[in-house]
């Protein structure tokens, strides 16, 4: 299970817990005490970094991305090309709500994507 700073950590943490699964941080850059690779994306504004640990996805291994929401897409799009770089592969990307209107889904086309609630507006 890989967590996205910082809710997806309260949401993750606990079903890698119950399904007996490692659990993964992903975090803005310069958070994490070891080794890192980073991907930089775009805000609305600027860009952002955000990092994981070298070590922490093996090759192969199968990957759920959990979070508290998706908007535009962009967070969890960079931590997907994280995992794929380190030669994990992505399940399923999960959150608890989405912001429709923003089309965040677009920027995870391919991929298997869940949230709870669905709300259409911005």
């Amino acid at each position: 299970i890989v967590g996205l700073e910082s809710r997806g950590f309260i949401f993750g943490m606990p079903l890698a817990y119950n399904l007996h699964k490692p659990f993964v941080l992903v975090r803005k850059k310069g958070k994490l005490p070891c080794e890192t690779i980073e991907q930089t994306y775009d805000l609305e504004y600027g860009s952002a970094t955000i990092e994981m640990h070298k070590d922490s996805i093996k090759p192969g291994q199968k990957v759920v991305v959990v979070d508290d929401l998706i908007a535009t897409g962009g967070t969890v799009a960079a931590a997907v090309k994280l995992i794929e770089k380190l030669g994990g592969t992505v399940e399923k990307c999960v959150f608890l709500m989405e912001l429709a209107g923003l089309n965040g889904r677009e920027k995870l086309e391919g991929y298997d994507v869940a949230s709870v609630i669905s709300y259409e507006g911005k």
